[in-house]
Order: C-alpha cells, then structure tokens, then sequence
C-alpha cells in the first residue's frame, strides 16, 4: 500500500513504513521566481525519518475523531509519549520527540521548536525581506520523483498575516509549503493530491486541504513547490503532509509519493 492510498480512518490502525531522506525549501526565493537556483541539500537522517514517521498515524487519527470533549483525541500526546520513550533511542532523535511532546503539553517555547527544527534542517531565508517561516521537523524524500531515483523535500509554515506564501494567510491562517528538489514545475493532480491535515491544539478544530501548483513561485522551472493556506485559527498547530507530488520532467509528468513528514506550528 502507499502511503497516497491511504485514507484518514485508515491510519489509525497502521504503522508508518519509512526509508530515507533529506531536503531543502523555495521560499527564499522571489515572490516571482522561475529556475530560482536551488539550495544546498541539508544531511539525511533515516532514524530521525523512521521515528516521526511513526507519528503520522496519531496526527491524522487524531483528525478524525475527536474526544470526549470535542477538542483533539486525547491519544495523541499518550502516543506521542510514547514513543518519545522507546529504548535506545539516538539524541538527536530523542530531542525531536522531547519537542513534539513539549509542543502537545505546551511547555515548550516557540524558540525551542524552532531551535531543534533548524537544527534538523537549516537552510533558512534570510534579508529583510524574507518570509518568517516555520520549518517541519524533518525534511522527506519523494519516491521515485527524479528520473534517476527519489527527490528531496521540505515543508514549512508560514503564519498569517504576511505575504508569503502569496497572495499569503491572513490572520488566524497557515501558509503550507512543500518543495520538491531537483524536479521540474509543480503539476495539480487532483487524482493523487498532496496533502496536508492539521488540528489545533488549542481549539480542537481540524481540517484536511490539499496542496497545489503555486504560479507565483518556481513555476517556470522548478522546483516544483506546492503551496496552501489553511484556516487554523490561532493556536498551537500540529500538522503532516503526506500524499503524491506530480511535476514536469523534460516535457513528461512524473508522479510519486513522499514520506510523511510532521509540522509544530505557533499560529
């Protein structure tokens, strides 16, 4: 089964599959960028990516039903705990799983999220004019995106208000960004769609958008970056991407899927 198959009940009952990864984003890129030259490719980590991998069956569970009280199922930051627990767990890895839990029991600051973030992926836009950006915690890999094998991936958030990604979130809203490295144009393919789900913490809303073709951004040449803004409300925002990346090859679609990767978001 891939992991674009999957449907958001379904994931509850399932263990995430992983193999390995790295990746980089575009919005450091001008507002109009075509062939903008992509950035360096941050170091993978496949434990970092096989662990919160791991993670993504909670997040989209937790989506789907509620608890008790309306707000997000209480399971999440049992699950979470969890798994931050398993024996013989790597620092590094250990130190994003310290975050995510910190994040869900809100004891930890936004700039303890951002620190270990960064750390897990540091390419970051800089100038004054670049774009204030929440990175995932991990970057991914598309499977089977290059001609010659899997692509590498970032996503990140932007909160509103502020113009990037364009036209930008406003207040109360989450601009979500997925670059694929080294391919060509994004393609919408609303047949097998990237995806992004997401819950509030604070409030308990949920929501489910798919990412898309953004004109403004890389359209020309690539990379292909995907873009959405999603209405979260304000609040701490616990998202995953997960699904299928199209982009155009030399001429030709190419379709493929990535490996879920896991956002924590100050909105």
């Amino acid at each position: 089964m891939r992991f674009g198959d999957v449907r958001p009940g379904s994931w509850t009952r399932r263990a995430v599959c992983v193999t390995a990864l790295a990746a980089a984003t575009a919005l450091s890129a001008p507002a109009v960028a075509s062939g903008a030259p992509a950035p360096a490719v941050p170091k993978v980590d496949q434990q970092t990516l096989s662990s919160l991998g791991a993670f993504v069956p909670a997040i989209v569970g937790s989506v789907a039903t509620a608890g008790p009280d309306g707000k997000v199922n209480a399971d999440i930051a049992s699950q979470a705990k969890a798994l931050a627990s398993v024996p013989g767990m790597p620092p590094a890895v250990g130190e994003i799983w310290n975050t995510v839990v910190g994040f869900l029991d809100n004891t930890a600051k936004p700039s303890q999220v951002a620190k270990v973030a960064a750390k897990n992926d540091p390419i970051i836009p800089t100038g004054p004019n670049a774009p204030r950006i929440q990175q995932f915690l991990y970057p991914t890999i598309g499977i089977g995106c290059l001609p010659d094998g899997n692509s590498v991936g970032t996503a990140l958030v932007t909160a509103g208000p502020q113009k990037a990604p364009t036209p930008g979130p406003g207040r109360g809203q989450a601009g979500l960004v997925y670059t694929s490295l080294g391919t060509g144009p994004a393609v919408d393919n609303n047949r097998a769609p990237l995806i992004a789900i997401w819950i509030n913490i604070d409030t308990g809303r949920t929501g489910q958008i798919n990412l898309k073709r953004n004109e403004k951004i890389n359209a020309v040449n690539g990379p292909g970056t995907f873009t959405a803004i999603a209405n979260t409300g304000k609040g701490r925002v616990l998202s995953a991407i997960y699904g299928n990346v199209t982009t155009k090859i030399k001429g030709k679609n190419v379709g493929c899927t990535i490996v879920p990767t896991v956002g924590l978001a100050y909105i």
